[in-house]
């Protein structure tokens, strides 16, 4: 029995590295990466926190997409060129916006990026209670008929079931 546990757990464990071993890939191409490991690991910490505008979910880094290319390699352009941190995204955003970012700055034009979340969880509240004190209707609970209804029934049934 021992033995037999020992070996699910190992295959558990393969299933769960296969499964999770294509999400821990970066998509960053060996002819981007800089020749400079500090400069490398700043395009790398920039790219991070910039959205890949065709995938939308996913930082620059984690996507195959070639606009997400493009633009890790514009990042590391501007860090070739002397930009620092601040400058580079900057650059970036001018470019193509705040949405670009994966977590954009709280500002009127991002207002609804921010609020939405907000305004949908008390909106299903607001639902769920709205449902939870809806009069119940019983099954076998019906309104009495209309005396036109009643004569019609009488008509359709005949006098014998009044």
């Amino acid at each position: 029995m021992m033995r037999r546990r020992g070996s699910m757990v190992r295959w558990m464990i393969a299933v769960l590295a296969a499964v999770a071993l294509p999400f821990a890939a970066q998509a960053v191409q060996p002819d981007e990466i800089l020749p400079d490991g500090v400069q490398e690991s700043r395009a790398r910490a920039l790219s991070a926190g910039l959205r890949c505008l065709v995938c939308q979910n996913q930082s620059i880094d984690d996507s195959d997409a070639p606009l997400a290319r493009d633009l890790r390699l514009l990042v590391r352009e501007r860090i070739k060129a002397g930009d620092d941190d601040k400058a580079v995204m900057n650059y970036v955003v001018a470019r193509y916006g705040d949405f670009v970012l994966l977590k954009p700055p709280l500002k009127p034009s991002t207002l609804i990026l921010w609020l939405s979340p907000l305004a949908l969880l008390l909106g299903g509240i607001w639902m769920g209670r709205k449902a939870m004190r809806a009069p119940k209707v019983e099954a076998g609970a019906a309104a009495p008929l209309t005396d036109a209804e009643r004569a019609r029934l009488d008509e359709l049934l005949g006098p014998t079931h009044s």
